[in-house]
């Protein structure tokens, strides 16, 4: 007879691996459409990684430490990934300006523009608690 201590047990963890199998799942998932190709051909990672070595040579060291203070709120694991694609679509917004140097109003844009929609909320309070001026970006939020 198996002891009914043990049968709950392995019933947990059944559950439990279960979960950590989805979210990664999910997130596996994710990457994958994310390197499915668009209409023009290119996917979006191929887009993000074409941004960020056309725009390799306007970034000084000011634009770099305002990247690494906008991307502080992001936690570990995923920091690395974030500063890339938030480095992508700054040097997008620079390329398209046709900019000679990234400078800070094009990292705000940027990062504006790569977040999300649903941690805009986040967004604005972090903006607010650094004492970053983003007023002439608010029509970006809405």
């Amino acid at each position: 007879m198996v002891n009914t201590g043990f049968m709950w047990f392995i019933f947990f963890w059944v559950f439990v691996l279960l979960g950590f199998m989805s979210i990664g799942g999910y997130f596996m998932f994710r990457k994958f459409l994310k390197v499915l190709p668009m209409a023009d051909g290119k996917s979006k990672l191929d887009w993000q990684n074409y941004y960020v070595e056309a725009s390799r040579h306007l970034w000084n060291d000011d634009a770099k430490a305002f990247l690494e203070k906008l991307v502080e709120p992001v936690p570990s694991p995923f920091r690395d990934i974030a500063r890339h694609s938030i480095a992508a679509k700054i040097g997008q917004v620079a390329l398209e300006e046709n900019a000679s140097e990234i400078t800070r109003e094009h990292c705000l844009r940027g990062y504006i523009l790569a977040t999300p929609k649903r941690d805009h909320k986040s967004l604005i309070s972090f903006l607010e608690k650094n004492n970053i001026d983003y007023s002439a970006f608010k029509h970006l939020l809405q």
